[in-house]
């Protein structure tokens, strides 16, 4: 029996980018790598280490999306997002996949964007 365990309503864009992320701006930054994003969340991994926010904790991070457009061309937009951290998992001994939810959402779907390329596989930029 197949059962679909896919509660996304976006589709999401998948690509490698850095993220920026505190829980206060003010202090210092930690970095992780982006996995995916969605106009209202996104997902990332970093280190496994006290840096790497924990499940329901409040943090701000600061990002770039690719706006796709003709000929396979873009522009990256910069965002900076209060979010929620909605699951943290171990990927390996040393990282973490860190899901979160924005308090406000994109204002676009980058995976949804009518220019992204249709190539297989994540986009690396």
């Amino acid at each position: 029996m197949d059962v679909n365990n896919e509660r996304r309503t976006e589709q999401r864009l998948t690509f490698n980018w850095p993220i920026w992320f505190a829980e206060d701006f003010n202090d210092a930054l930690s970095q992780g790598q982006m996995i995916d994003i969605s106009s209202r969340g996104a997902a990332f991994t970093c280190y496994k280490d006290g840096s790497c926010p924990d499940p329901g904790q409040e943090i701000t991070a600061r990002f770039s999306v690719p706006r796709f457009g003709p000929d396979d061309s873009f522009d990256m937009a910069n965002f900076t997002r209060s979010a929620r951290i909605c699951q943290v998992d171990d990927v390996n001994s040393f990282s973490r996949r860190v899901a979160i939810q924005f308090a406000e959402p994109l204002p676009f779907k980058p995976g949804e964007q009518s220019d992204v390329p249709q190539t297989p596989g994540a986009i690396t930029i």
